[in-house]
Parts: structure tokens; C-alpha cells; sequence
């Protein structure tokens, strides 16, 4: 089987991967469970392609991800549910829906008209989702509620976020930056109390608290919480990275330095930046 920029072969090889006897082993014995952690795994090469700025990159990981949702809908047709060509008249039947003012007649014409269309629309298809889990006898309570369009499946980061923006549509946030970081004065002194107590659980649950706190500042200061945090993971990486190659220079290594050693080596590493 040769490659081809046809998306049928994909499919095809997939198929082949998947077919019992003929097939590969270890794709033969997954499921829709153990593929998502990487189908989630392979969205976040995607997003450090786009970071790093390596379109080479991107254009492999964007493959690799690709491979994901053929995966996914192989075994979803070979359960006799829908196939990959299924997914696909799916979504360009919700693009073509959810956007009138580009393939059928509608007054939105501004950024704001276009995003109040989307969000009804929306609350429309959420609506026929529901009936047709009904119709199934699938449980829509994973859904309930306002906050219910918010994926529990998302990074703990995003889907902070994302609870947060949802909440706001009806009035449940803080008006300006200012208040919140009194809030997170406040739970900083409850974290300590919490450590203070030595009771884990009580920690854990502070320390959440504490974190979506941040995440409403960074909301309102107009900044993405994952992405900040996965700035400062690289921040993180690139300085220890410079005191592991110093001790290097120096004929020693990590597990021998000192740690104001490593701090002095830190500090450094910041200052040159």
C-alpha cells in the first residue's frame, strides 16, 4: 500500500490496522478509552508546533491527530454506529448552520451579531442533542444546567476557564482584576491554615481554590491561564536547562551540586534573559 494525500487511503490503512487476523496486534486491541489519552496527547503536540512556531512540525502533528479521529470512527463503525465519512457531514453541516451570514441570507454583520448567532444556533443543536439521546434513552444528566456545555474532559486550566466565561454570560462575575486579587490574599490565608492542619484533602481542596482564583485574574487581565502556565513551563525548562549544561562546564552534575548552587546558576540564567 503505497501513501497518498487522498484521505480515503487513511482510512483504508486504518481498516487494514484494524482488520482481525491480518491486522496489527496492538491496534486491534484498543478501544475508544485507552486511544484518548493520546488523541488528547497528540491536540497538545499541535498546540507546542504552533508555539514553537515549526509549520514542519505542525504539518506531522496535525497528521497525528488526524489519525485520532479516523481511529475513533473506525471502531465507532465497526460497532455499527457511524464511520468517518459520517463525522465528516457532521461538522460541515454545523459550519454551514452556524454560519448563515457567509452561505445563506442573514443580518450578521458584525463580530458581536456573528457571535449572538453562534451561541443561538448552538443552543438550538444542544436542544435536537438532547432529544436524540432521549429518543435513545441516553442520560443527558452529564449536561444538566447552565455550566452543562462546559466538557468535563477538558484540562483543569480550560475548563476553569471555561466554567468562568459561562457563568459571566449571566451576571456571576467580578467586575474588574482589582477584587480578585483580594480574593487570592484570601485563599493564600486559608491554604496556609490547611497546611498548617496537615489534613491532605483540606490542602488539595485549598489549593484548587487558590488556583481558579488565578484563573479568574488571568481572565480578566486578558490573559489564557494554559497558555500562561505552559509559557512559564518553558520559562522553566529553558533556565534549568541552563544550570544543568553550567554544572556541566564546571565537570559536575546535578546530583552533586548544592542547591544555592543551583539557585545562584537560576538567577543567572534570569538575568541573562
Amino acid at each position: 500500500m503505497k501513501p497518498s494525500k487522498d484521505i480515503t487511503r487513511l482510512i483504508e490503512i486504518m481498516a487494514a490496522l484494524r482488520t482481525p487476523v491480518t491486522g496489527c496486534p496492538w491496534d486491534l486491541e484498543q478501544d475508544f478509552e485507552s486511544i484518548k489519552p493520546y488523541t488528547l496527547e497528540e491536540a497538545y503536540e499541535v498546540a507546542d508546533a504552533i508555539e514553537r512556531k515549526d509549520l514542519d512540525d505542525l504539518r506531522e502533528e496535525l497528521g497525528d491527530l488526524l489519525l485520532q479521529v479516523v481511529f475513533h470512527a473506525r471502531m465507532a463503525e465497526e460497532q455499527g454506529e457511524f464511520g468517518f465519512g459520517d463525522v465528516v457531514d457532521a461538522i460541515t453541516t454545523k459550519m454551514i448552520r452556524r454560519h448563515p451570514h457567509v452561505f445563506a441570507r442573514s443580518e450578521a454583520d458584525t463580530p458581536d451579531a456573528v457571535k449572538a448567532q453562534w451561541d443561538r444556533i448552538k443552543a438550538e443543536e444542544k436542544k435536537e442533542r438532547a432529544e436524540r439521546r432521549a429518543r435513545r434513552g441516553l442520560s443527558e444528566n452529564f449536561k444538566e444546567g447552565h455550566l452543562g456545555t462546559v466538557p468535563r474532559a477538558m484540562p483543569a486550566l480550560v475548563e476553569a476557564l471555561k466554567l468562568q466565561q459561562q457563568a459571566a454570560k449571566v451576571g456571576f462575575d467580578w467586575s474588574e482584576p482589582e477584587p480578585i486579587l483580594d480574593k487570592i490574599e484570601e485563599e493564600i490565608g486559608e491554604f496556609r491554615q490547611a497546611l498548617a492542619s496537615g489534613d491532605k484533602g483540606r490542602i488539595a481542596d485549598e489549593l484548587g481554590d487558590l488556583i481558579f482564583a488565578a484563573v479568574n485574574l488571568g481572565r480578566h487581565a486578558g490573559v489564557e491561564p494554559e497558555m500562561a502556565v505552559r509559557g512559564t513551563n518553558t520559562k522553566f525548562r529553558r533556565r534549568f536547562g541552563h544550570i544543568e549544561r553550567a554544572l556541566s562546564a564546571k565537570g559536575t552534575s546535578l546530583a552533586d551540586a548544592t542547591l544555592d548552587e543551583m539557585e545562584a546558576l537560576w538567577q543567572e540564567a534570569k538575568t541573562d534573559e
